[in-house]
């Protein structure tokens, strides 16, 4: 049996030669075990160093501010400097871009590839909404990565596409064209707009020729051939889209061709001048570019018949 001792009024545990701190509960006393030495030190260190770093950084609130510190620093400060900094060094570039005529920027290798991750960041904020994060489009909003183009796929092209927008209230040099609706404003019976879908899905190689197939070839030939081609190859100048091949922008299958003709679609794109700085505007057209359909000059535009008429429209 263990007795405690006592020393200078402290009572002295036996068993660890601890002093008591005289609390006791149910039989079990508290020992007063001093902290590691160490312990100690590192508390002192850190309420030093809180000290010192209330004199020179802000850190105090106060009812409209806080301190401000001895040294006068800031993260506003600094994150505005950090901003500052970077854009002195982009600038640099933007100022190049924006001395290089844009064919010519291919010629500049490093030149070049900022041009396209300034493009990329640009399109990620102001485009993606439509074309899709990947460029890919959605029903009445073209893919961006194939080699099919409304209006001209060259880097001077896409630049002004992007300028003057498409059908852009307000802009006098927007790309423009107008399908009229061929059902619905009493051009083209129903029966007749059946047979003109018989037609592009046989040049579009969809369906096999027809009876009605051959009947909408005649109506092709005098309501729409002057905008998409006899053939239906397209005609960039007035942005008539081709019908041969198996690309949509609304869709192809018959109810959607059938809704075309019937109803026709203008599809609106904002005029980007205004919006977006040139420089910006640049280089979206060539991140746009170098996205897989790009071309290195304009397509030869078809010959214009002399007498004007309406066309059908993808």
């Amino acid at each position: 049996m263990t007795h405690d001792s006592s020393h200078h009024g402290k009572v002295i545990d036996h068993a660890t030669g601890t002093a008591k701190v005289g609390h006791e509960w149910d039989g079990i006393e508290e020992l007063d075990t001093p902290l590691p030495r160490w312990w100690l030190w590192t508390f002192y260190a850190s309420i030093a160093f809180a000290l010192v770093y209330v004199v020179l950084y802000p850190a105090i609130p106060m009812l409209h501010s806080a301190s401000t510190g001895t040294l006068g620093w800031t993260s506003r400060g600094a994150l505005a400097g950090d901003l500052a900094h970077e854009k002195a060094e982009h600038q640099a570039v933007r100022n190049a871009i924006a001395a290089t005529p844009i064919e010519a920027l291919a010629a500049n290798p490093s030149l070049q590839r900022a041009a396209i991750e300034g493009g990329r960041a640009a399109f990620k904020v102001n485009c993606v909404q439509c074309h899709g994060a990947g460029a890919a489009g959605a029903k009445g909003y073209p893919n961006l990565n194939d080699d099919d183009w409304l209006w001209g796929g060259d880097l001077d092209t896409i630049q002004q596409t992007l300028i003057n927008g498409i059908r852009y209230p307000g802009n006098d040099q927007t790309r423009s064209s107008l399908m009229p609706s061929f059902g619905r404003d009493g051009i083209l019976t129903a029966a007749q707009v059946q047979d003109v879908v018989s037609h592009v899905r046989v040049i579009s190689k969809q369906d096999p020729a027809s009876a009605a197939s051959a009947r909408g070839a005649v109506l092709f030939a005098n309501n729409c051939a002057v905008c998409h081609g006899a053939n239906g190859e397209g005609n960039r100048s007035v942005g008539a889209p081709r019908l041969s091949d198996k690309i949509w922008l609304y869709g192809g299958d018959r109810a959607a061709l059938t809704n075309t003709v019937t109803n026709a679609h203008a599809g609106v794109m904002p005029a980007w001048t205004g919006r977006l700085d040139p420089v910006t505007i640049k280089m979206l057209a060539v991140y746009v570019h170098s996205l897989g359909g790009g071309e290195a000059a304009p397509a030869p535009a078809p010959a214009a018949p002399a007498t004007p008429a309406a066309g059908a429209a993808q």
